[in-house]
């Protein structure tokens, strides 16, 4: 997963919120999403990539994917959860 200390100084590039890792369920259940076809990021476009794990906005709106150890902290690429 993310590295404690870079965990600490990373925030959300839109709202500047705190971020927390997704519970291993969240994760399941955007990858069940994704393998169907049926998730598409903040900009619109289709995610056809498996996520390792995400990082949850504070306000437990959108989630940042995290793929091979690394967070994709753009702000499109965002996926939402609620």
């Amino acid at each position: 997963m993310i590295d404690q200390e870079l965990l600490a100084i990373l925030v959300c590039p839109e709202t500047h919120q705190p971020l927390h890792p997704a519970a291993a369920s969240v994760v399941e259940r955007l990858n069940a999403d994704i393998a169907a076809g049926r998730l598409r990021n903040r900009g619109g476009k289709a995610v056809t990539e498996k996520i390792d794990a995400g990082l949850v906005r504070a306000d437990g709106q959108f989630l940042y994917a995290v793929r091979q150890g690394i967070p994709v902290m753009l702000t499109d690429e965002a996926l939402a959860l609620g």
